[in-house]
């Protein structure tokens, strides 16, 4: 699964990078986004604006939002089949922007704890996971927009370290998701991402809590 991930790239740097129209200029950097914090989402193809939506995929028929925190990801072989994404899939899908995520492994010593490991782009640059977005109405009337992020089989790269991967679309790519297509076409864009481009390195257990964030956590990390 993802579990976290980043996005350390300013406003005008994300418009530039990724050819966005309006950014909203509260993105700041980010280095520990977690599931129920707001992520930043692209949901129109030809207005390309950014919007913030709540991580953790609440459907219109939930009863409340606790079930987004089970609906963080959402696996690409069975998205088309499970009610909870189906229709999201087919009519709400999203590009949710990242610079990096983090995976872990296990040590094989069960009173260690796994060692988390941080993938990004070897030379840096912003990308796009896909995912998929709904709009639930609580009782009071109010409006929740959640997201989640659609995982794949890890590619050679994560494999090591963990089996599943979030699914990234590259630029020839990201723009073709948002577009009305056969539920064949897109769902054939769900691939590993080619290993030739990331990069991954382990990093301090400092991420494995939610309510830290700070740029020191995507720098290399060596045990004493």
């Amino acid at each position: 699964m993802c579990g976290r991930f980043t996005l350390s790239y300013k406003a005008n740097e994300l418009q530039l990078a990724l050819g966005l129209n309006e950014v909203p200029q509260e993105i700041v950097p980010r280095y520990n986004i977690a599931p129920s914090q707001p992520l930043a989402a692209v949901l129109d193809e030809k207005r390309r604006n950014v919007e913030f939506l709540y991580w953790g995929l609440v459907p219109s028929w939930a009863k409340d939002i606790q079930i987004g925190s089970r609906l963080i990801n959402a696996r690409s072989e069975t998205i088309d089949e499970k009610p909870s994404f189906r229709a999201a899939f087919q009519r709400r899908r999203c590009l949710i922007l990242a610079d990096g995520f983090y995976e872990w492994k296990k040590t094989g010593d069960k009173k260690a704890p796994s060692i988390p490991f941080y993938f990004h782009m070897k030379d840096k640059r912003p990308f796009a996971f896909a995912g998929i977005w709904e709009i639930w109405q609580s009782p009071d009337g109010g409006e929740l927009w959640s997201a989640a992020i659609i995982t794949t089989k890890a590619n050679p790269v994560v494999a090591p370290i963990h089996d599943r991967m979030p699914v990234i679309l590259d630029q020839q790519v990201m723009w073709d998701w948002l577009k009305p297509n056969s539920p064949t076409n897109v769902k054939n864009m769900l691939k590993p991402y080619p290993k030739e481009d990331l990069t991954v390195y382990a990093v301090n257990r400092l991420v494995n809590n939610a309510k830290i964030d700070q740029k020191e956590m995507i720098l290399p990390f060596q045990e004493n």
